[in-house]
C-alpha cells in the first residue's frame, strides 16, 4: 500500500514538474519573441542609385525595342 502511495506521489510530482517546465518554456519563448520584434520591424530603405539605375535600364531597353 505504501509503495502504491509512493508511486502515485511520484507520478503527480512528475506531472506537476512537466506542467511547470512547459509554462516556463512558454514564458521564455514569449519574452524572446518580444525582444526580437524590434529587430524584425525595421525596414531597410531602398538605395536611390539602385532605383535610378533600374529606371535608366528600363528606358534603355524600351528604346531598343
Amino acid at each position: 500500500m505504501i509503495a502504491m502511495l509512493d508511486f502515485a506521489t511520484l507520478a503527480i510530482a512528475t506531472m506537476f514538474a512537466v506542467t511547470v517546465a512547459s509554462g516556463l518554456t512558454w514564458i521564455v519563448l514569449q519574452v524572446a519573441l518580444a525582444l526580437m520584434q524590434p529587430a524584425t520591424a525595421r525596414r531597410l530603405a531602398s538605395r536611390a542609385e539602385i532605383v535610378h539605375g533600374t529606371a535608366q535600364l528600363a528606358r534603355a531597353f524600351a528604346t531598343n525595342r
